[in-house]
């Protein structure tokens, strides 16, 4: 290793106790505290633990290899807990073997068991990684517990070797291992949920600019606080006031009779920076603040001081928070409903989404656990709150609104593994181009790509909705009824026929399936209803049917086991001239359909959705329309299906050259800073990299090279038509601008064609790409895309020319699971013709789900590769083959989403 490694970026990340630690390089600055770190803030027996001796040189020669200045195969990392250095751990290479580095690490003695340790080797092996390190090695002390504990605890494999009471550890580094991977995040979420305490779970509140003037932002909500009935300790502060409905205000922190677990800001925009820091100083925990309108500078500075201070913030531009449980109780939000206890947790980033939610769900009677108005995000984001409702044993539905993502990908996998213990149901926002502008002016923050949100939402089971309503509507069916089995056959049942017909086609609409009820069952049900009425699906009762009647015919479609799912459409009639005739008590008895879901439709009824209250304590959606209780059911059956498969791996790709592919992109990128298109020669050759299915490809870069190169195909056998295709950078699609000449391969075809391409693209032309004729076959396209954002996604549909034209694919977030590939080949709307539908060949399916495998691996592997375009790929029952590929690479710092981090700036 001959040059400088690149410094890593300043993080900030979570210890295990919710401190947050500033992790970045140490330099020749940070000497006089590296050398405080090991004389000073270490014990003599930690010293001896780390340099096997009590030598008192120790801490200097130490302070003087961590802060040297950079050198080639070193690198030395440093935590910070509010401006002190809490630990160091440095590597450096082998003059023999670059590829293996030793490192050495130290903690004060104080913040030792915190996670230090722990946390700066994850940032340490990454770094490493980065620079082609396979493996590290350390000597320890055989007695040195806490240090042995530490690599143990890794989730990395450890090879320990006994020598003379001093153990060599080995670790190889994988970064694919799932192992790791689920160690870091389970570590991560510990954290997280830790440092999210004082803001969830608080002791005591003060807020920060209450004013004595009624219906301001601050004495609302410090009002609604007291009425609340918060069960801790309340403070205002605010030095132009004395008392606030005759209790005191104090004008500052200081004066404060304790120490706030959190504090909500309600100050004018230049002034919440200052008041941040006060707090700060002061010890509090967790912010809230529902200011907006701050600048750039203020918002920094804000961020910085939460921060240095180890304070989780909510906001700004929110609407508050509100936590119901019995030991809490605490309503610091300023919108007109009360929140209702119970077990639904809420999220949103718009103030006004969030009073409209709290609105319905209040009416509707939906409880919820916490409701957090995320407002700009600049540090509790969604992913937080459902690794807490994870946590907290009593939530059991998640509702979402977000705008934006900071880190997806660890929110898709924080997702993927909530939504196996409770629905996640989100608004999908910002689905319009409209939509995302609005997004991005709203948040500050890049509006979310519809294809990438939506393939998160696919891949991560999350119930997308398209509306508050939308999703109110799914959540009472979800939250009150249980789900059906993945085949989801459906039943309707209405009074009145037309009714029964616009519930079905709905019904049919969203995908679910009404099937013909068994001869036997249908012929028991038109022997129990009244004359006249139809025992098809949709069953017809008539208006004439009563409660006990309809009761019964509920109760056979659930006893014959024909249905997974009821839907019951009710008219109000003139007939009805009593509660005792009401056909909706058919509905309030029956314990015996709970194990199969029921909805209701109620046409005339004034609410979009309600509920109906059973004797037995359960609850039934009833609904307006049939259109949003199919919709309702759809969704029911989505997650259904999502909870059937079983968790995906990703599958194990072979004979791949990862380390040759980073080495060309680099070369590349060397020679054009800016990055651009690869020639087809070395994209080619990246493509052979990863063991893609390219045909034989041979660059000409003149007439003359295009001569020898056909003449090459003929001597290999190759005796049908060659394909000519002219190249410049750039290009989209060769045929449609007549840059494809297909003809018999001779001298003079080949020459004629080439002159022809320089006479009509002129010094655009940079060469031909020469190949045999590929054999027929369904052509398809496979591709990647670099999402500054969300990371690379993988797209897959049918291909050729009129690929555009079709416009069918499908796309998934890397890495690819065996599910992902799985459900990418079966989704499109061509797919029967993969399978050999209308008579056309079937396709070499395995060897697709290996090529989009391939793809996955590259992408995660080349973080500098911005797109990828493989079209046409040629399939044939027993073969795959890419006929033109088009690569762009682009300088990109790689990011690890895995790497423990809390949000940055950018990122809000």
């Amino acid at each position: 290793m001959s040059t400088v490694q690149p410094r890593p970026p300043t993080l900030e990340a979570l210890l295990s106790d919710g401190t947050t630690a500033t992790i970045r390089p140490l330099g020749p600055a940070d000497r006089e505290a590296a050398y405080d770190l090991h004389a000073v803030r270490m014990s003599e027996e930690s010293r001896r633990q780390r340099f096997f001796g009590a030598s008192r040189l120790a801490p200097q020669l130490a302070a003087d290899r961590l802060c040297a200045r950079a050198r080639p195969g070193f690198l030395a990392l440093g935590a910070w807990v509010d401006r002190e250095l809490v630990g160091a751990a440095d590597y450096e290479t082998m003059p023999n073997r670059p590829d293996t580095a030793e490192i050495a690490l130290a903690v004060a003695d104080q913040w030792q068991h915190h996670g230090v340790g722990t946390l700066l080797l994850e940032h340490l092996l990454h770094a490493a990684r980065e620079q082609g390190v396979l493996t590290i090695e350390a000597d320890t002390l055989a007695g040195n517990r806490a240090v042995h504990k530490v690599f143990a605890d890794l989730g990395l494999r450890v090879h320990r070797h006994l020598d003379q009471g001093e153990i060599r550890v080995r670790v190889p580094l994988d970064e694919r291992d799932e192992h790791y991977r689920s160690a870091v995040e389970e570590r991560g979420r510990s954290a997280d949920v830790a440092s999210l305490v004082p803001l969830l779970r608080p002791h005591s509140v003060a807020v920060v600019g209450a004013s004595r003037r009624p219906g301001s932002v601050g004495r609302t909500v410090l009002e609604k606080i007291r009425q609340g009935g918060f069960k801790g300790e309340v403070w205002a502060v605010n030095p132009f006031a004395e008392s606030i409905g005759g209790e005191p205000v104090y004008p500052g922190l200081s004066e404060l009779p304790g120490t706030p677990d959190l504090a909500v800001l309600a100050v004018p925009p230049g002034v919440v920076a200052s008041a941040a820091e006060e707090c700060g100083q002061a010890g509090v925990r967790a912010l809230v603040v529902l200011t907006s309108g701050l600048g750039g500078a203020d918002a920094r500075q804000l961020l910085h001081s939460c921060r240095r201070h180890s304070m989780r913030l909510v906001g700004p531009n929110c609407l508050g928070i509100a936590v119901t449980d019995d030991a809490v109780r605490l309503d610091a939000e300023f919108g007109a409903a009360w929140p209702l206890p119970g077990t639904a947790g809420v999220a949103v980033q718009s103030g006004g989404v969030g009073i409209a939610l709290l609105e319905r769900l209040t009416w509707l009677g939906i409880g919820v656990s916490d409701f957090v108005s995320l407002g700009d995000k600049y540090d509790v984001s969604g992913n937080d709150l459902l690794q807490w409702w994870e946590s907290d044993d009593h939530t059991d539905l998640a509702l979402l609104h977000l705008e934006s993502f900071g880190n997806p990908r660890a929110f898709s996998r924080t997702a993927r593994r909530v939504t196996r213990r409770f629905p996640v149901l989100t608004v999908d926002a910002g689905r319009s181009a409209a939509g995302r502008r609005g997004a991005a002016s709203h948040t500050a923050a890049a509006a979310t790509p519809t294809v990438t949100r939506q393939a998160l939402f696919r891949q991560a089971g999350i119930t997308a909705t398209h509306g508050i309503g939308e999703l109110v509507e799914t959540a009472a069916l979800l939250h009150a009824q249980p789900l059906p089995i993945a085949r989801a056959a459906i039943a309707v049942v209405s009074n009145a026929g037309g009714v029964g017909i616009l519930a079905a086609d709905a019904c049919v609409d969203y995908g679910l399936k009404l099937p013909e009820l068994p001869a036997h069952l249908a012929l028991e049900l038109a022997e129990l209803l009244p004359a006249g009425a139809s025992a098809a699906n949709p069953v017809d009762t008539t208006a004439a049917v009563g409660p006990a009647e309809l009761r019964t015919c509920l109760d056979m479609l659930t006893g014959s086991r024909a249905v997974e799912a009821l839907l019951v459409c009710l008219v109000p009639t003139a007939l009805t001239t009593s509660p005792e005739q009401d056909p909706l008590r058919a509905l309030l008895d029956g314990p015996g359909r709970r194990r199969i879901p029921v909805a209701a439709v109620l046409l005339g009824q004034e609410v979009p959705v309600r509920y109906l209250d059973c004797p037995d304590g359960a609850r039934i959606p009833v609904y307006a329309d049939p259109q949003s209780a199919a919709r309702a059911l759809a969704h029911a059956r989505d997650r259904a299906r999502w909870l059937a498969e079983p968790p995906g791996s990703e599958p194990a790709v072979h004979d791949c050259n990862p380390q040759a592919a980073k080495e060309l992109v680099a070369r590349f990128l060397d020679a054009h800073p800016d990055g651009g298109w690869l020639n087809p020669t070395l994209t080619a050759d990246l493509l052979d990299h990863y063991n893609l299915p390219l045909t034989t490809s041979v660059w000409a870069p003149d007439e003359h090279a295009a001569v020898l190169a056909a003449r090459s195909m003929r001597q290999l056998g190759h005796e049908g038509k060659i394909a000519l295709k002219a190249y410049w950078p750039g290009q989209v699609h060769k045929s449609a601008v007549g840059a494809v000449h297909l003809g018999p391969g001779d001298d003079a075809s080949v020459r004629a064609t080439f002159r022809d391409f320089e006479s009509r693209f002129g010094e655009r032309l940079a060469g031909v790409v020469v190949q045999p004729m590929a054999a027929s076959g369904t052509e398809l396209l496979a591709g990647i895309v670099q999402d500054q954002v969300f990371g690379p996604l993988i797209l897959f549909g049918m291909g050729g020319t009129a690929t555009d034209l079709l416009d069918d694919r499908t796309a998934r977030l890397t890495p690819l699971t065996e599910n992902d590939l799985q459900a990418m080949t079966t989704e499109l709307r061509c797919a029967p013709l993969l399978f050999g539908a209308h008579g056309h060949p079937t396709v070499d399916l395995t060897s697709v789900q290996n090529l989009l495998a391939r793809l996955s691996r590259l992408a995660d592997d080349l973080p500098q590769l911005a797109e990828a375009d493989l079209n046409p790929i040629i399939a044939t029952p027993d073969a795959l083959l890419c006929v033109d590929a088009r690569i762009r690479l682009e300088p990109r710092h790689p990011f690890d989403p895995y790497l423990r981090q809390l949000r940055r700036p950018a990122e809000n």
